[in-house]
């Protein structure tokens, strides 16, 4: 990725805010759990009340990562046209001739096929690229190039 921040796309957009929003669900049922001061029974209480209060540290950590990256997007704004980036659309033109295009993303999503993660071997080889630029990247059946034809923003 770049070193400012990155763009988000829609798609990436609503999964962090459905994960936001079942992290803010679990915590307060993990919060719902804890004591309220009163000191627990036996030891294998205290286990449970401090295992419950490490689940409650780790999703308030998560939540704050979410967050975090939730301003970042906002603040990022559009993805560039110039060079690829998280939220471009980019159209390839491959060895044999054939186009595909393909959308560069930070979570995978099996409802986008032509979604490609931006830490996966092509994701990361179209990073930063613009339009005329060839890309070489690892596969299955071994490493192959692409031309990058155009490069635009996500809507």
């Amino acid at each position: 990725m770049t070193a400012g921040p990155e763009p988000l796309s829609d798609a990436a957009r609503a999964a962090l805010d459905r994960e936001l929003s079942d992290l803010r669900t679990e915590r307060a049922a993990v919060a719902a759990t804890l004591g309220g001061g009163d000191e627990p029974g036996d030891r294998a209480d205290q286990a449970d009340e401090l295992q419950r209060a490490t689940e409650l540290e780790k999703l308030d950590a998560r939540i704050g990562e979410v967050e975090g990256r939730l301003r970042e997007g906002a603040a990022a704004g559009a993805p560039s046209t110039e060079a690829v980036g998280v939220g471009s659309t980019v159209r390839l033109r491959f060895g044999d001739g054939t186009e595909s295009t393909v959308h560069i993303g930070e979570l995978a999503d099996a409802g986008d096929p032509a979604l490609v993660t931006a830490d996966s071997p092509l994701g990361r080889a179209l990073l930063g690229r613009a339009a005329g630029e060839s890309v070489a990247y690892a596969t299955p059946l071994g490493r192959t190039t692409a031309v990058v034809v155009s490069v635009g923003g996500r809507s």
